[in-house]
Formats: C-alpha cells, structure tokens, sequence
C-alpha cells in the first residue's frame, strides 16, 4: 500500500521541478540563449564613475634616543 504513495509522491516532486524549471528557463531563455552565442542579451550602459586615490600616508616619525631607550 506505501508503493502507489510513493509514487505519487516521486511524481508529484517531478511535476513541481518541471514547472519551476518551465518558469526559469521562460523567464531567463533569451539570456541564456545569448550567452551561448557569446552576445550581451542587454545592452550595457556603461556609466562614468570617479575613483577616489587613498589618502596620503604619512612618513614614519623617527623615534628619539630617549624614547627607544625606554622601549
């Protein structure tokens, strides 16, 4: 008596996977299909940013006789 709710089971979690796959693959095919032509699917826009340079450092300060006496 498991067996028949067994399979229904098994047929019932392929069913979801082809679906989900379905769903996935209609909304997301023209991309793939592009990318496996080696095309862009959406045009870029491509926008200009600034680079911010790092802060200057600062030289290290020298310490005096007295202080590296004390280290």
């Amino acid at each position: 008596m498991i067996a028949p709710l067994d399979t229904l089971a098994f047929l019932a979690t392929l069913w979801l996977l082809v679906v989900v796959g379905a769903a996935i693959l209609e909304e997301s095919g023209a991309k793939i299909a592009a990318a496996l032509k080696g095309e862009l699917a959406v045009p870029s826009i491509f926008v200009p940013i600034r680079v911010r340079t790092r802060a200057r450092l600062q030289k290290p300060i020298r310490a005096e006789a007295r202080l590296r006496a004390a280290a």
